[in-house]
């Protein structure tokens, strides 16, 4: 894409793309279609470049190359805030680099089918400064098992040291 486009125009370039890649965010709070709202919202964030030119004009290949790696680390399960510290500032160049890598390393991943519903209720427990128990269905964890949870974990870290 090397000529100015408008918002939706870029949304639907994002949209095809993506869906030629099957990549969607994994985490069920980005919306799996880019759109116009999306793009102005994450321009909010800082997330984006401006425009070249106003009135949702002038959006060229550098916004689709930022919008492309946005969506790239969602699907990895990224939350915005560690995007943005990411992206910010990166060049034409470094973002083709990402669009590139992140295609490759997703290549490279098992084929895993679990998507998030937006009725579950999740529920996150942590163990200690590595470790996250997650229930989709809200379950809490009885404060016992967490602390033996957390025991196994930190037991195991001590054995393996050990041996080294």
């Amino acid at each position: 894409m090397n000529n100015s486009v408008s918002i939706d125009e870029l949304a639907e370039h994002v949209n095809g793309w993506c869906d030629e890649h099957g990549i969607t965010p994994a985490n069920g709070q980005a919306g799996e279609r880019m759109t116009a709202r999306i793009i102005r919202y994450y321009r909010t964030l800082g997330l984006l470049d401006p425009p070249q030119s106003g009135a949702g004009q002038g959006f060229g290949e550098k916004h689709q190359l930022q919008l492309i790696a946005i969506r790239l680390l969602q699907a990895q399960g990224l939350p915005l805030r560690r995007i943005q510290e990411l992206l910010f500032g990166r060049s034409l160049d470094e973002l083709r680099e990402i669009e590139k890598r992140g295609l490759a390393e997703l290549e490279n991943t098992l084929d895993f089918p679990f998507r998030p519903v937006a009725s579950e209720s999740w529920v996150v427990t942590p163990l200690d400064d590595d470790f996250l128990i997650v229930s989709r269905r809200g379950r809490k964890l009885d404060p016992g098992l967490r602390q033996r949870l957390a025991s196994l974990l930190n037991g195991s870290d001590q054995k393996t040291q050990r041996r080294c």
